[in-house]
């Protein structure tokens, strides 16, 4: 039985530690900062062991690794601690995994896996992650892939504010993606695009959303189909408007250069919900069986 740690025990990492128990190959512990909401996340599960454990500290990881050595070690932590974490798996020589969509952090992650026997994964989220694999295998479906458009909005069913969001998943990791650089294939070539730019429209089972630039979405994917494809890019989807609104306050009201300040505002102005809906779009273009498909 492979034994996993997971760090962080928010809503993701809750929701790891759910699937890896249910799948009963796994022997499962969990560490926060937050020992009693780590203990709460493995409440009824005879096996698990949960730990109050500080993840910015590479030493205090260091530590915990070498008294309860583990197979893999899995990130749910705020974007900027994943090299901390890598770092610590390392020298542990344990197996490496996280979510992340920050391309210098997994710049920073796959320095730390050279030369290593143990698997480094980063960008294992939604996205990128699994629009990766989705697009990856519909793309295996065509002689010659072409156009690859992928399109995700993790979003409240009934939005109710003049953003038309609620807080799903990290404020930090939300507005990194908004501010920071993202990249597509165009060309043929891996470019440079800008956050909240190349704004379009989109319909999906009569439902209308916009799309829009924003940071790591592609992930790994673009660069091994550099030079393979036509244009790949990826965008968030959000309700109209959205869009419009965080150009005001990074832009307009220069917050990209206060990110802290960003974070608390809408923290406090924007509420979170247990009501939410992902929605997954992905469109490949190209030549099938002779024909453009």
């Amino acid at each position: 039985m492979q034994r996993v740690l997971i760090l962080g025990t928010g809503k993701v990492g809750a929701l790891i530690a759910t699937l890896l128990v249910d799948a009963d190959d796994y022997h499962v512990s969990v560490a926060d900062s937050d020992g009693e909401r780590a203990r709460a996340v493995v409440a009824g599960w005879p096996d698990a062991e949960a730990y109050a454990l500080d993840a910015s500290s590479r030493d205090a990881l260091v530590a915990h690794l070498d008294a309860h050595p583990v197979d893999a070690v899995i990130s749910s932590l705020p974007f900027h601690l994943s090299p901390t974490v890598a770092g610590a798996a390392r020298i542990a020589g344990s197996h490496y995994f996280d979510l992340t969509e920050d391309l210098a952090v997994t710049r920073a992650v796959r320095e730390l896996a050279a030369d290593q026997p143990k698997a480094f994964v980063p960008q294992c989220g939604l996205a990128p992650g699994f629009i990766s694999i989705v697009a990856h295998t519909l793309m295996g479906h065509f002689e010659q892939p072409g156009i690859v458009k992928l399109r995700v909005g993790a979003l409240p069913q009934h939005p109710n504010n003049v953003l038309k969001y609620a807080l799903n998943w990290s404020t930090e990791g939300l507005v990194n993606e908004y501010a920071n650089p993202g990249q597509a294939l165009i060309d043929g070539e891996l470019r440079e695009v800008q956050p909240l730019e190349g704004l379009e429209e989109i319909e999906i089972d009569g439902m209308r959303y916009e799309a829009f630039n924003t940071s790591g979405g592609l992930g790994s994917l673009a660069e091994s189909y550099t030079g393979r494809v036509e244009r790949m890019d990826y965008k968030t989807m959000r309700y109209p408007g959205h869009c419009e609104q965080m150009r005001l306050l990074l832009h307009g009201l220069k917050l990209r250069h206060d990110r802290e300040t960003l974070c608390r505002i809408l923290e406090n102005a924007v509420p979170r919900t247990l009501q939410d809906v992902v929605v997954i779009y992905a469109s490949v273009e190209g030549i099938r069986q002779g024909r453009l498909v």
